[in-house]
């Protein structure tokens, strides 16, 4: 007696397995501003791994929002802030400040006095090249 084949699936069941699992990963939480300030750049946001987020503090001239999610800390920048540059490992570039898969629901620690909650993204991604051994992506050699 042979083996009998176990049956295709349909393309209506495949469809509903796609849209389950979709339906099953919690949306982004997207970063709430607060409300006395203005975002007239729009909001992207940052994300480094925890341990990094204290020294980064330390070594930025101006710091914006800071949010913290347990294991990471969410530095608010203008919008596009990710034109031109590689943001290092293990950095994560979230645009729209819409943060996935947080374990626990980000929390503000840190703002700034200012009407404006950016982090200049220059200067994090500078402090952050340099805490991850990163050169910065001009200052890499380029080939013909």
């Amino acid at each position: 007696m042979g083996m009998s084949a176990a049956p295709m699936p349909t393309m209506d069941s495949l469809v509903r397995l796609s849209r389950a699992r979709r339906t099953t990963a919690p949306p982004p939480v997207r970063l709430a501003v607060p409300g006395s300030m203005s975002t007239p750049l729009g909001c992207d946001a940052v994300a480094v791994p925890a341990v990094y987020g204290r020294l980064l503090l330390a070594r930025l001239p101006r710091a914006g929002c800071v949010y913290e999610d347990g294991s990471r800390w969410w530095w608010i920048v203008p919008s596009d802030s990710d034109v031109a540059l590689k943001w290092p490992a293990p950095a994560h570039y979230a645009a729209g400040a819409l943060v996935p898969d947080a374990p626990a629901r980000p929390g503000l620690i840190h703002r700034p006095e200012a009407e404006v909650p950016y982090t200049p993204p220059i200067p994090l991604y500078l402090a952050l090249c340099r805490l991850t051994g990163t050169p910065p992506a001009w200052s890499r050699p380029v080939s013909a």
